[in-house]
């Protein structure tokens, strides 16, 4: 099914000089300027955005396009699109799929995943991928994205940062890391000192994201890879001392043993990725399904690909 998304973002194209469109109407970024249709081209690379139970996996694409002016050609993406695949067993074509009408530059709706079927996005930094607000997103697998006007705050802080990812977190809330042009890491981000803000906290009911320092509560975090929730427990990856030696903590004190030895861990969705692992948490256990993703559009299993979404 094809939904036709709305104005509230802006689309900013690279020319010989920057100009600025507007996206007007309720629905639907650009209007008709006069300088003839736009022309779609066939659909880039798609990349891996997140994972679906213990099976599937979110691609996520958009089209190239041009448009002639009297005087020059201008370009950018849209369209934007994701699917998702069978990642177990090779299949003909996607389970589902969706495409939008949209152009992107500073409106990106596939910023990353959320949560187990749910990616996010909206107003990018001009040039970044990172969230620069107000705009976010909110696209659920079978359903319409939802658009929310967001409202920023800070609590003890005041460097903010830009969010890069987001996480389930307690009492409903959403955690956002991010990243800082200096080149800081979230884990940086989490041990920095001063008045710097080390993460934010994103109330989807008040559209409210608020920056924090880390309490005495939370200091135990300082030293995750990726965090996330799991209704009242906080799960948080570790790197060892040594290569493999990485461990789950849960709460910051009880160790979650994971089947295989790992030197790093990513949450993706519901999906845990230690090294390049897929594994689940299934009733306070790591259950891993023996497929493999080491990044691009293949996965293994006993070190052969079995599906290839290329």
């Amino acid at each position: 099914m094809k939904v036709l998304m709305n104005g509230l973002c802006h689309t900013r194209l690279r020319i010989a000089s920057l100009i600025v469109l507007a996206c007007m109407g309720m629905w639907g970024c650009g209007v008709d300027d006069g300088w003839g249709e736009r022309e779609f081209r066939a659909y880039d690379v798609a990349k891996v955005v997140g994972f679906v139970d213990d099976s599937l996996v979110i691609l996520a694409d958009s089209r190239e396009w041009m448009q002639e002016t009297p005087d020059y050609a201008i370009g950018g993406h849209g369209h934007q699109r994701i699917r998702v695949f069978n990642y177990r067993v090779q299949e003909d074509g996607p389970r589902w799929t969706d495409t939008l009408d949209n152009f992107v530059d500073e409106c990106d709706y596939v910023l990353g995943q959320l949560s187990d079927s749910v990616v996010w996005g909206g107003q990018t930094s001009l040039y970044t991928k990172v969230w620069g607000g107000p705009i976010m997103t909110f696209w659920k697998i079978g359903e319409k994205p939802i658009v929310k006007n967001i409202s920023v705050e800070t609590e003890g802080c005041s460097q903010k940062f830009a969010i890069k990812n987001m996480r389930t977190w307690i009492d409903g809330l959403i955690w956002a890391s991010g990243i800082v042009f200096s080149g800081q890491r979230t884990n940086e981000l989490l041990n920095a000192g001063d008045d710097t803000c080390q993460y934010a906290v994103l109330d989807t009911v008040a559209g409210i994201l608020t920056f924090k320092r880390l309490d005495e509560k939370l200091k135990w975090i300082q030293k995750c890879d990726d965090v996330r929730a799991w209704d009242d427990d906080v799960y948080c990856f570790v790197s060892g001392e040594r290569p493999f030696e990485a461990v789950l903590l849960r709460n910051g004190i009880d160790t979650i043993d994971v089947p295989i030895k790992f030197t790093i861990g990513e949450f993706w969705g519901d999906v845990l990725r230690p090294n390049a692992n897929l594994c689940a948490l299934t009733d306070g256990n790591v259950v891993c399904s023996g497929a493999i993703w080491r990044g691009g559009l293949s996965f293994y299993e006993n070190d052969e690909i079995v599906v290839n979404l290329e």
